[in-house]
């Protein structure tokens, strides 16, 4: 018998270390080449790992959460006869086998407390028919106690039996009588301690190094999208195969058209070099809410695409990123990004800028409200419009704000003048 000692492989160019997120197997099993043994994540994307041997598992590199670096010992395999790697094992006498894992059997439920019966307390201080129905009613002193914190009459609560009231009894008077305002505000839970590893542990990560080294500021703007959105129902209409064109790829063209005058929003900012790289293309990060956590993939070159093409290219993206498909480039190389909640999007939001990116732009809810529009005849009158907020925040180490707050203004002049979106 020989030890096969299997390394953490190279799993990217410039990848040092990656997080255990889940182990296939352990110490015991029985694996076959290729089989899967573990997954590890690294830049947001994650990996499986499968054997490059058969043979029994006898020691594994951590824990889930635990960062391996790049060579190290992944984990060892015990393999039969001479394999390539392997280490003869030095110890006169063979180790004996390790017994599987078995997990805990479940403590047994504690017994119920026995209700102590006691006589009810004297009364003093009272009055004499105050005396008279309280001695009527009996309960133990922890009955009477919880009645009184919950501000119930004992003489209101009907025994079930014995004539002495019960915890039971003060359960049903609760349940029939919630109107009255006795019923408690939420149900009691137990505490929960949850591990932070995997994609939770990277964003808490990026988030916390984000407002320790950016000092953000945030500008909102309101923006009435009433014929924005009226373009949008007519081209939808007429789509044919196309696919449908949401809010988020016309507010994508319309940012996209007004970078090129606002070059210091394009930009990344490496602060242990201090270097400000203002990019040419647009590369724009799309926050997406995913069942593992917050990831943000990127649309390549946004700045080329017309709205049908950013459209099917939001969609696609935002599907890998949910089913776990996506690839490590397609979550990574963004020069800003966009945020959206949408129907969820508030009145605004002060959004974190995803470093080492210097802007960040929020579109939040559309309401719809009565606002004061002056029509072709001059006439100031009411009408119901339909707006919304967009917020940006920005690294005011790179960003001025008020270069911030000009992009808004364009933007919203853009934004409602829609027809200027389809120009040239």
């Amino acid at each position: 018998m020989a030890k096969f000692t299997f390394n953490m492989p190279d799993v990217g160019e410039g990848v040092a270390e990656a997080e255990i997120v889940e182990w296939m197997v352990k110490v015991g099993d029985t694996v076959s080449e290729d089989q899967h043994l573990v997954d590890v994540m690294t830049d947001k994307a994650t990996i499986d790992i499968e054997s490059p041997v058969d043979g029994t598992v006898i020691e594994v590199a951590g824990e889930v959460g635990d960062v391996i670096a790049v060579g190290s010992m992944l984990l060892v395999v015990e393999v039969e006869g001479d394999v390539a790697g392997a280490v003869e094992e030095k110890a006169a006498a063979p180790a004996p086998a390790p017994e599987p894992e078995v997990a805990p059997a479940p403590a047994p439920a504690p017994a119920p407390e026995p209700v102590k019966v006691t006589e009810p307390e004297p009364i003093s201080g009272g009055t004499e028919a105050e005396a008279i129905t309280s001695a009527k009613v009996l309960a133990t002193p922890a009955v009477r106690k919880r009645a009184r914190d919950l501000g119930i009459d004992l003489a209101q609560v009907k025994p079930a039996e014995d004539g002495r009231v019960r915890h039971g009894d003060l359960d049903q008077f609760l349940s029939y009588n919630s109107g009255g305002g006795f019923s408690a505000a939420g149900a009691t839970r137990e505490d929960e301690a949850i591990k932070v590893i995997g994609l939770r542990k990277r964003i808490a990560q990026n988030m916390s190094a984000a407002k320790r080294n950016i000092p953000h500021f945030t500008y909102v703007e309101e923006c009435d999208v009433t014929e924005l959105e009226r373009m949008r129902t007519q081209l939808n209409a007429d789509r044919g195969d196309k696919p449908k064109l949401t809010m988020l790829p016309l507010l994508i063209s319309a940012f996209c058209k007004l970078i090129p005058d606002y070059p210091m929003i394009n930009a990344r900012f490496d602060d242990e070099a201090n270097v400000v790289t203002r990019h040419g293309s647009v590369h724009m990060g799309m926050a997406t809410q995913t069942d593992n956590g917050l990831m943000v993939p990127v649309i390549k070159d946004a700045q080329s695409r017309n709205l049908w093409q950013l459209a099917r290219e939001i969609g696609r993206l935002a599907n890998a990123a949910r089913d776990g498909s996506a690839k490590s480039d397609e979550l990574s190389g963004s020069t800003i990004t966009v945020t959206s909640l949408g129907p969820l999007g508030g009145v605004a939001t002060t959004p974190v800028i995803n470093r080492p990116e210097v802007a960040i732009i929020g579109p939040n809810r559309i309401i719809e409200r009565p606002m004061f529009v002056t029509g072709a005849d001059g006439v100031e009158r009411i009408e119901k419009r339909k707006l919304m907020n967009i917020s940006i925040s920005c690294d005011h180490r790179v960003v001025d704000g008020y270069d911030a707050a000009s992009f808004i203004q364009d933007v919203k002049k853009l934004i409602e003048t829609p027809v200027l979106l389809l120009a040239d």
